[in-house]
């Protein structure tokens, strides 16, 4: 691993951790020309997933739009980045996981979303919900939150 300070290629590893549920290693190491230290991870190297859209394009997955829709839904809500990060990292592994699967729909990553926001914050289903399912006037979100309730 090359140094990112000075571009030497001899470093020690000064701690070793798994991250991301052990899917992940994280490393701390030392360059042994500058002496400055820096972080790198090691992650299994995955086939591509591809992502299929409504209107039958594909994509690669990007967990980044998956985080994003998270923020847009949760903005304003005191749910920590941390809740939402773990989310994401776990959608991703376990459509990632389903080796039988090499293409995911839209829709079953945004039923994925779903289930998993409305275990964390109602509000932010719902917002997500209306955007997800392009609900078109106030009796659509009346239905979502009456639907909310009755499974409480």
């Amino acid at each position: 691993m090359r140094c990112p300070y000075c571009g030497q290629g001899d470093s020690r590893v000064l701690e070793t951790r798994l991250v991301d549920d052990g899917f992940s290693i994280r490393r701390r190491r030392e360059c042994s020309g500058c002496q400055n230290r820096f972080t790198t991870y090691e992650k299994r190297d995955d086939l591509p997933l591809v992502v299929i859209k409504k209107d039958g394009s594909r994509e690669n997955f990007d967990q980044h739009k998956i985080f994003n829709g998270l923020l847009k839904a949760c903005e304003k809500r005191s749910i920590p980045l941390e809740k939402l990060e773990a989310v994401v990292a776990e959608i991703e592994r376990k459509l990632k996981n389903d080796s039988l699967k090499r293409e995911v729909s839209t829709a079953e990553i945004g039923e994925m979303i779903m289930e998993r926001l409305k275990e964390i914050d109602e509000v932010a289903y719902v917002r997500f919900a209306s955007v997800y399912r392009e609900f078109k006037d106030i009796s659509t979100f009346i239905q979502e939150i009456e639907r909310l309730q009755e499974k409480k």
